[in-house]
């Protein structure tokens, strides 16, 4: 009789599991207080695996709900109160990215560069060489400015090439000439104003359709990539300017230089009700 009474109360107690499950993850998606999420996560439910076990989420799966749904103030109590569990691997139960930086690569993917920033400056992350490579690649090919900035600010080097050889040069490229967008354009103003000198595997495909990339580029961009005319004094002047920024405060500090918008490069990070008109 108790194996039958215990086989019938294991779906019960798997219910009530998935159902806790998304009670708290709703709360997280409305916002809902942090002292009211954090009752939530440390209350103890019951699901079932192989047999009958205690379970609340970790810091860590708390702050991947955080970053998917931008609860800003909840990622800050998390990283501040639990600097480490935070951003430790969470369950094998817990599906997120393959990635050895969850918690970045969902904040890049989902585009949350504030709680980007809170990860890297607030918690003093180490960005890893093959974090870094992986990051700075997505964050060019999801066209995600602010991410680029902050990843280039906080050390990310502009010259890692991934498993294909090419540079977030490369990669930004590509995606201009698949979308002529005005987010790739960003990307790749903030990423010549961190790279002196750019070494990339496209300059052959410049010099092939020079007509489609003088369009793409502008008559500047496209002599100083094809290697054909100097940087642009505006691009040198910008290099010599992000040298003297802080990586805690690069992004507000190019969105503040105090210098009239004409001189400044037109693909610095914009308002996102701004960035919407041009996707």
């Amino acid at each position: 009789m108790a194996s039958v009474s215990v086989a019938s109360a294991a779906p019960s107690l798997d219910k009530r599991w998935k159902s806790f499950s998304l009670l708290f993850y709703r709360a997280v998606r409305d916002l809902k207080p942090v002292w009211m999420l954090e009752e939530m996560r440390t209350m103890e439910a019951f699901y079932q695996e192989d047999d009958l076990k205690q379970r609340t989420y970790t810091p860590s799966e708390a702050l991947l709900y955080a970053i998917v749904h931008d609860h800003q103030p909840y990622a800050r109590f998390l990283l501040g109160r639990y600097p480490e569990e935070a951003l430790a691997k969470p369950s094998e139960r817990f599906w997120c990215c393959p990635s050895s930086a969850p918690h970045l690569t969902m904040a890049v993917r989902y585009d949350r560069f504030c709680i980007l920033r809170l990860i890297l400056h607030e918690s003093r992350v180490r960005l890893h060489t093959d974090d870094v490579r992986t990051l700075l690649h997505l964050a060019c090919e999801l066209q995600r400015p602010e991410a680029v900035v902050i990843l280039l600010g906080s050390g990310a080097s502009p010259q890692a090439v991934d498993q294909n050889g090419s540079t977030p040069l490369d990669v930004t490229l590509e995606k201009l000439r698949e979308t002529s967008s005005g987010l790739a354009t960003q990307c790749l103003d903030v990423l010549l104003m961190f790279t002196p000198k750019v070494r990339f595997k496209m300059r052959a495909a410049l010099e092939a359709e020079p007509g489609l990339w003088r369009e793409l580029l502008g008559e500047n961009t496209f002599g100083y990539l094809a290697k054909k005319s100097p940087a642009p004094l505006v691009l040198i002047a910008m290099q010599t300017v992000v040298k003297q920024l802080s990586p805690a405060t690069v992004l507000d500090s190019l969105q503040e230089l105090p210098i009239p918008t004409s001189l400044k490069p037109p693909g610095l990070p914009m308002t996102r009700r701004a960035r919407q008109q041009l996707i």
